[in-house]
């Protein structure tokens, strides 16, 4: 045995046979620890590999009361009987130890240069198996739990122990699979809880749009937690949404791969998901003080949580006596069955729809429209699910309107038009957090209803006329003072003659967008006739507005500036994109208005505004920890993978910055001002423009001396705004240094220096993490590298943020670091760059 291997025995070896055996096979010398194997070096009973952190540890263990021993992984200051096993490589070959082994059983590194268990007589039980081009191989156990197989020569992992997990998810693994490569990376219970070969439950990921997580009991579906909607699976209510969850899921088209991550921003908390042998799985956390686990979470958990209890058709409530029943409209398919309890069979529609009948002959005289759909609210919504990717949600309704075998529809938040042509099965109702299901019911089966409806309608109008006399003579009177206000204001306003769009034309765009329109009367109310009061703040469009409606939600409503060459196309443009995309990282778009010269938005109201009001003021900065900080980040890199892989228009934002990230109550990013977006076409990588537009200090190189625009612009500018988070200081401002044009140039020199520490913003030194701020500093180094091939996708940065690959070294960024120490160049940039405050254009100011 080489130096560099500790020698311990672990508690699982406490037994006297093994306690013979081991300190039989230790010698005298004494070791310290390591977290690397060397081919001159094996593992043998009683000795370990501890990971630099002394985090995780690798060795030999026999489970409970067994006598199989395995080769696995667990965290290294965790008594024994709490251990969680997070990995083991020999499950389904487990070693016996018996009184004719000639030598202890170890872990070594072969003569092919791989990984290899090695019983008593010298037989190989387990091996990693991998074409290794060289034999100069080493194995690492990583702080994240992971055993890497390095070729020393290249530098390249060959092999490592997250590619194959047993039944733990631990921060760092990624479940899911790859379509194209075949490659699928599932948990696996234990067969028992002293025996870690393959169980009877798998869970993973699925591979449709979108990805659903999923558990089996063999081949039979056993839970499901329904579909990802860029937060959370929507079919489990109680996992919380965003950053409270910690889970992310990094779906990519264009490879065919998707993949669950599970990560914290606080290595110190141990947390880990397990798949128990009886199926369940838990999300478990370490408690220090009494040293033991808890369960924080945990499914299924009732009946109703177990895949198809009801049958088709059928709707769980665990609330309910008898937990199932038919939806409405639908009977048991066996009442005998039913009464015993045995729902296996689901239900049957009781009436038969219009367009069934005779579809030819009603489809003519068009009673096929006759057949309505009926809202379910709070469900967990069905499986076997079809995804549309291009239909809004009244395109979604009228899809499934207009195709008979469509039997429901849903429009989710994040997700889209789902629509189901087959019998509806595993769903549930819950009692929040659920979603809206609509269900195409016959006509006589709605009609019954609407009988009910009508008769309350008609004794609540015959109630409001009543009220109705005595109320209109003050709103007439009031209307009569709004429109002479109004008028007398419109008598101000001048539109440029240079708009080069109609008002016709934006009209046709928002019908077609479908974006619900709001009256400009309703919009002077909310606004108080756009006092200063209500100003918000203003950008290139125009000024914005902090509004209340008439339900009292709070807007902020951006209206277009008479003075703005760009602003009626930019205001098409913003339409027609932001209308159609859906996720929790972009700012949602709640109507807009034309009316005469007046063109309007309407979005949701941001209670924090935007990053750059916090992150660029002295006081306000404070509040942005570096937690809530990585947070933001991981959530703008989520918002733009979106834009770029994964909505149903491929979109390049082009002027990502500080000002255009807005903040919700819980500090939550999501991308605005969408005026400059342009989309790609699927296969489209490179674009190329007359017209110059963003704000400098963002713009990526290409783009600003080039006009070519792509992807990778939008990766530049996310690059600036990481480093711009990590510093607390603005791109463009070289009052903080005499020798640098820019951040980007301070950051590079000082990593270059290793003095990459003295980047970090002084106001959060002491909260944050400094290795997980060196990284995001190396990432954003490498975002902002001058070649658009050298940068990253979003979805590699994801990757990178969630450390689950290695960084590449950057190249140094060029007109960074200011060559001649002069006052005129110094001048000249002043003069070159802006302060980020409002976007400027090459071409044309914005």
């Amino acid at each position: 045995m080489g130096n560099g291997i500790q020698y311990r025995i672990p508690s699982a070896f406490l037994s006297f046979p093994f306690l013979l055996f081991v300190f039989l096979a230790i010698p005298s010398q004494h070791c310290t620890a390591s977290d690397t194997l060397t081919q001159s070096q094996q593992i043998s009973v009683g000795q370990t590999l501890i990971s630099s952190g002394q985090i995780f540890e690798l060795g030999f263990f026999i489970p409970g009361n067994s006598s199989k021993q395995y080769v696995g992984i667990w965290y290294e200051n965790i008594p024994i009987h709490v251990q969680k096993f997070v990995w083991v490589a020999n499950r389904e070959n487990p070693l016996t130890v018996t009184a004719t082994d000639s030598a202890p059983s170890s872990l070594t590194i072969g003569k092919d240069g791989n990984l290899r268990l090695l019983d008593g007589m010298n037989n190989t039980v387990w091996s990693t198996n991998v074409s290794v081009h060289s034999n100069n191989s080493i194995a690492v156990l990583s702080d994240r739990g992971d055993l890497t197989l390095k070729d020393t020569v290249s530098g390249l992992i060959l092999w490592e122990s997250f590619n194959y997990p047993c039944d733990a998810l631990v921060p760092g693994m990624m479940l899911g699979m790859n379509t194209k490569t075949g490659e699928k990376r599932v948990l696996s219970s234990w067969l028992t809880a002293e025996d870690p070969s393959p169980g009877k439950f798998v869970c993973g990921i699925t591979p449709e749009t979108p990805p659903q997580g999923f558990m089996w009991n063999g081949s039979r579906p056993y839970y499901r937690g329904g579909p990802w909607d860029g937060w959370r699976f929507i079919g489990i209510p109680d996992m919380g949404q965003g950053y409270t969850n910690g889970f992310n899921l990094l779906p990519d088209h264009q490879q065919g791969s998707v993949y669950l991550t599970m990560d914290t921003n606080n290595t110190s908390h141990l947390k880990i998901m397990i798949l128990t042998p009886t199926g369940t799985l838990k999300i478990v956390h370490w408690d220090e003080q009494v040293k033991n686990w808890y369960v924080s979470w945990q499914a299924p958990i009732n009946p109703c949580d177990i895949y198809g209890v009801c049958g088709p058709y059928g709707v769980c409530n665990k609330d309910g006596t008898p937990i199932c029943e038919c939806v409405k409209g639908f009977v048991p398919n066996s009442t005998e069955d039913w009464r015993k309890g045995n729902w296996a069979g689901g239900c049957v529609r009781k009436t038969e729809l219009l367009c069934q009948k005779n579809t030819s002959s009603l489809a003519s005289s068009g009673k096929a429209q006759n057949d309505g759909f009926w809202k379910l609210s709070d469900m967990k919504l069905p499986d076997h699910f079809k995804y549309l990717y291009y239909e809004d949600s009244s395109g979604c309704q009228q899809w499934c309107s207009s195709n008979c075998a469509c039997v429901a529809y849903a429009f989710v938040t994040g997700i889209g038009c789902m629509v189901w042509d087959r019998g509806l099965m595993d769903i549930q109702q819950f009692s929040f957090s659920g979603n809206d299901l609509f269900l195409r019911l016959s006509y006589s089966e709605l009609g019954k209803d609407k009988k009910n409806e009508k008769f309350v309608i008609s004794f609540t109008t015959i109630s409001g006329v009543v009220l109705l006399g005595g109320f209109m003579y003050g709103l007439h009177k009031w209307r009569a003072n709004e429109r002479l206000k109004r008028e007398n204001w419109r008598k101000d306003f001048d539109m440029d003659d240079t708009m080069d769009t109609s008002r016709d034309t934006l009209q046709e765009n928002v019908q077609s967008s479908e974006l619900p329109i709001i009256g400009f009367d309703k919009i002077l109310v909310a606004t108080d006739n756009f006092s200063t009061t209500n100003k918000l703040g203003e950008g290139g469009f125009g000024p914005v507005y902090k509004g209340k409606l008439e339900d009292g939600q709070e807007v902020a409503v951006k209206r277009l500036s008479r003075h703005s060459g760009q602003g009626a196309e930019e205001f098409k443009n913003e339409i027609i994109l932001i209308s159609k995309l859906q996720h929790r990282n972009l700012v949602r778009l709640l109507g807009c208005c034309i009316e005469g010269e007046e063109k309007l938005l309407v979005y949701e109201y941001m209670t924090n505004k935007s990053l750059d009001t916090f992150l660029f003021d002295a006081t306000k900065r404070v509040q942005l920890d570096w937690v809530k900080r990585f947070h933001i980040i991981e959530g703008i890199a989520r918002g733009l993978l979106y834009l770029h892989r994964d909505s149903c228009l491929r979109v390049i934002h082009r002027d990502l910055k500080a000002s255009n990230i807005l903040l919700d109550d819980d500090m939550n990013p999501k991308i605005s001002d969408f005026g400059l977006a342009r989309t790609f076409q699927v296969t489209q990588e490179l674009a190329n423009t007359h017209r110059v537009v963003g704000t400098f200090g963002y713009m990526s190189p290409e783009y600003a001396m080039g006009g070519l625009f792509s992807e990778k612009s939008d990766v530049f500018s996310f690059g600036v705004l990481l480093l711009e988070m990590v510093s607390g200081m603005r791109n463009t401002s070289i009052h903080y240094h005499e020798t640098y044009l820019n951040l980007l140039g301070y950051a590079w020199e000082l990593c270059n220096e290793s003095r990459a520490s003295d980047l970090v913003d002084e106001v959060m030194v002491d909260s944050c993490s400094l290795f997980e701020v060196m990284r995001c500093t190396h990432i954003g180094l490498l975002c902002v590298q001058d070649y658009a091939a050298d940068r990253p996708t979003m979805s590699t940065v994801v990757l990178m943020l969630s450390h689950e690959i290695d960084l590449p070294h950057p190249k140094q960024p060029t007109f960074t670091i200011q060559g001649l120490s002069n006052a005129d160049l110094r001048s000249q940039c002043n003069k070159i760059f802006s302060m980020n405050k409002e976007s400027l254009s090459i071409v044309e100011g914005r």
